[in-house]
């Protein structure tokens, strides 16, 4: 079977997983990590005034470690982000990861080797990746929320203050928010489910036109949290955090549902595909009729270079998809965490964000409340083109469902492996 590459936040393989939980255990007795406290914040990278971290920022070269397999997204810090650094004096270089569990384990490393001079100064980072780093007291805390253009996002927006449950605590800068969003060929789907249990009904009437990436990989681990909503009949019905008894009490049903989907996925799921990518590979060439995506708003590109059909079509679900959002952190052992920190900010500036929310270039959702935005700013969001493939943020995030805590990424990633792929039969 195929074992996947992860985004931001999740997945990576359970080898990884194992390697990295010794060396975090090792830190964590540095860390107090025993109770699985989070350790007191580091002090702000920088004292004083924003004007004195710009100037010590200057002449400094930032590391970002960030999922390389997304072209667009390269070509997003390449071309637009690390031009508009360097005229801050700063060289931004991106560091293309297959997973960032290995930014988590290099950071691990330097900060026990007692490195101040660290070769990750910013990472790409969101969910049990963002935790398995504040429980081990790899990131600098306390900065995020005096960066200037803080100031234009909503102060009490749940995605931006929670990070799968867990509170960011000036941990992590927001960077831009994900739903995520099937997507279907209308011109092979006629009459499309409108809830999760159609869409599963729909596959096991059409045996071999579905599939799902193999968990942990980013979209296939959130498309199991999608089934066990549906499973236990809303999110509301799934404890926020999870313990032993409340994953025992929930699960059975998760993985009676997974199994009886089995025999009708591609392949008969004998195997899966690693990632989105060639699970988007498959509907690109008609294997199946479906694919899924955290980044909905890089379709109206895919459509029109003709990757994908040009029927295709967003699948808009009643009970609404999960949402949440991705961000930066800079390590403790950066040396140029004042760098990281400007970077940060500038990431966040209402003209970086407009250029990444435009499918031509990324096709990201901004973090920004537009109603706090100058007005020229404001317009200049309304005017991005409008998607004959896409409907608006305000449509996909209808009824969004909360993302469950980081720690119910693990137990379904490899409750999934041991019920499903191993013993599903």
């Amino acid at each position: 079977m195929n074992v996947s590459r992860a985004r931001p936040g999740l997945g990576g393989c359970r080898l990884k997983r194992i390697r990295l939980a010794a060396v975090i255990a090792a830190v964590g007795v540095l860390a107090s990590a025993c109770s699985g406290a989070i350790a007191a914040p580091d002090p702000p990278a920088s004292d004083g005034s924003w004007s004195q971290t710009l100037s010590a920022a200057r002449g400094q070269t930032v590391s970002l470690w960030m999922w390389g397999g997304d072209p667009q997204g390269n070509a997003y810090v390449d071309e637009v982000l690390a031009p508009d650094a360097a005229k801050l004096g700063i060289t931004l270089k991106r560091v293309p990861i297959a997973d960032t569990k290995d930014a988590l384990n290099r950071v691990v490393a330097e900060k026990q080797a007692g490195r101040t001079d660290g070769s990750v100064d910013l990472v790409w980072v969101n969910g049990d990746n963002f935790k398995t780093g504040q429980q081990a007291s790899l990131w600098r805390c306390g900065w995020s929320g005096s960066l200037p253009n803080m100031t234009y996002t909503a102060p009490n927006d749940p995605l931006l203050t929670r990070d799968f449950g867990n509170p960011v605590n000036g941990c992590e800068a927001p960077w831009h928010k994900a739903q995520f969003t099937f997507v279907y060929d209308a011109a092979r789907v006629t009459g499309p489910p409108r809830t999760m249990a159609e869409l599963l009904a729909w596959v096991k009437a059409h045996p071999g036109r579905f599939t799902y990436p193999a968990p942990p990989d980013f979209t296939g681990s959130v498309f199991v949290r999608e089934v066990l909503y549906s499973v236990a009949d809303g999110y509301r019905n799934v404890p926020t955090v999870p313990t032993q008894s409340t994953y025992n009490a929930v699960s059975p049903a998760l993985w009676t549902e997974l199994n009886d989907l089995k025999a009708s996925l591609w392949r008969a799921g004998r195997t899966y595909p690693r990632d989105s990518v060639q699970l988007d590979q498959l509907y690109a060439g008609g294997q199946v009729d479906l694919t899924m995506t955290y980044g909905p708003a890089t379709l109206t590109s895919l459509v029109a270079k003709g990757t994908f059909p040009k029927t295709t079509k967003v699948l808009t679900l009643d009970e609404g998809p999960v949402g949440n959002a991705s961000f930066l952190a800079i390590p403790v052992p950066s040396a140029h965490a004042a760098a990281a920190e400007v970077v940060s900010n500038l990431a966040m500036s209402p003209g970086q964000q407009l250029a990444k929310a435009d499918p031509a270039v990324w096709g990201q959702f901004t973090v920004l409340d537009q109603s706090r935005l100058p007005v020229a700013d404001a317009k200049a969001f309304q005017a991005l083109p409008i998607s004959q493939v896409v409907p608006a943020y305000s449509v996909l995030s209808r009824n969004a469902n909360p993302e469950l805590a980081a720690g119910w990424v693990t137990l379904l990633d490899d409750g999934w492996r041991r019920n499903v792929l191993v013993d599903g039969g």
